[in-house]
């Protein structure tokens, strides 16, 4: 029997179980709490909290891994600067991108991603891998200011050691690292209605200008972004000492309610706040998460799905023990909730139009705004319904605000 058709199977028969529940909570709602209740102190999380933990390994293995392939697509295209290698560099970018963005849900509770220890002041590397919006114009020349940039500027040298030091010091925009780093060196600013920014390949070819510190800035980021995914890779590791080993010990009700922080965090404050609604009020490009490349859609699609691999405990090929297998012996009702909620979103994430940025230059009331809307809504409803699954477990989710 299939891992599908058996947990179909199963559903089946709770949906069974979740009638006479029904039932019992008409007749009687103090004693259907007091059982949920029970329910609840007395279920082993741990089996859900490990299967958790093999999935965010093998979500960044992936990640690492596609990772690794666009640095190898980059390399060639710095070999062989042309039309043709430029387009598959750029291509390997936006094919890496759909891994590292389910990891998203991994975020907001401080983990190997965004740890901070208080004492050394040492924070995890997700700043310096995903930072937006950035100030292109730190980077590199921008319309208008051919000379801007530290690539421009002959007094900086273009070292891993100097680009970290000098990454958001004085402004959080003045990222100088990470995926959004790559993605404007590759195209460029983005002036283009139809599509993505359109940077010349030529702005790669050797010996010319200040190509060579392009070239040089290009290959020490992409580099940077590789060893913080693998290090990322290796605090997830089974059987090895290191963050995954401690979070399989903690206290599971806890750990519980740190999964589901995070996947309603994600949820309201970073897709529907931050990546939404701040872009639609502003209407500005530069609010877009991706806007040099126009793969602002592909982002929300693969945060949503990020979310929904935690829930149903599958990755890939890969189906474990999902947290929706718990809250059918829990709570069928709310379990159904969580599901329709994530399946909304899944649905109206689809059916924002692309480009993004078209969206945003779009009157206010369009139906191109009103699809975005609709997301917002479907996010924030889903983010409600952890909230209503940590109360079931007995432990705390909450929406957090950065």
């Amino acid at each position: 029997m299939s891992p599908r058709f058996s947990r179909a199977l199963s559903c089946f028969f709770c949906c069974s179980v979740a009638i006479s529940t029904v039932g019992i909570a008409q007749a009687d709602p103090a004693k259907v709490h007091r059982q949920h209740t029970i329910a609840a102190q007395s279920m082993d999380l741990k089996p859900y909290v490990e299967n958790y933990a093999e999935l965010v390994y093998r979500n960044y293995q992936d990640a690492r891994t596609q990772a690794a392939t666009m640095q190898a697509a980059i390399s060639a295209f710095l070999n062989d600067p042309n039309a043709t290698t430029h387009k598959a560099a750029q291509d390997a970018w936006v094919e890496a991108r759909k891994s590292y963005l389910q990891t998203e849900a991994f975020r907001f509770y401080e983990g190997p991603i965004d740890f901070v220890d208080v004492n050394t002041g040492e924070e995890g590397p997700e700043g310096r891998i995903n930072a937006w919006p950035m100030n292109e114009a730190f980077i590199d020349y921008v319309k208008d200011k051919p000379k801007s940039g530290l690539i421009n500027n002959p007094q900086f040298e273009i070292s891993i050691a100097a680009i970290r030091e000098n990454d958001q010091v004085t402004d959080e925009a003045d990222v100088t690292t990470g995926w959004h780093a790559i993605e404007f060196l590759l195209w460029g600013q983005d002036f283009n209605n139809q599509g993505p920014g359109q940077r010349s390949f030529e702005d790669f070819i050797p010996n010319q200008n200040n190509n060579d510190r392009r070239r040089q800035y290009l290959t020490l980021v992409t580099q940077q972004l590789v060893d913080d995914l693998t290090f990322l890779e290796s605090e997830w590791q089974p059987n090895a000492e290191n963050y995954r080993a401690q979070f399989v010990q903690a206290d599971p009700k806890a750990t519980v309610g740190k999964i589901f922080t995070a996947l309603a965090t994600l949820s309201a404050f970073e897709m529907a706040s931050e990546r939404m609604t701040v872009a639609l009020d502003s209407g500005n490009q530069e609010d877009e998460h991706s806007c040099f490349s126009d793969t602002t859609h592909q982002d929300f699609v693969y945060n949503a799905q990020g979310i929904y691999n935690v829930y149903f405990g599958d990755y890939g090929t890969y189906q474990g023990k999902g947290f929706d297998e718990l809250l059918t012996q829990m709570n069928p009702e709310l379990n159904q909730k969580i599901t329709t909620a994530l399946n909304t979103t899944q649905k109206t994430v689809t059916e924002i139009d692309q480009p993004f940025d078209q969206v945003l230059a779009s009157a206010k009331g369009s139906d191109q705004r009103a699809e975005v809307e609709a997301v917002v809504t479907a996010l924030e409803n889903q983010a409600e319904t952890f909230k209503q699954l940590g109360t079931e477990l007995g432990t705390t989710v909450e929406i957090l605000a950065e």
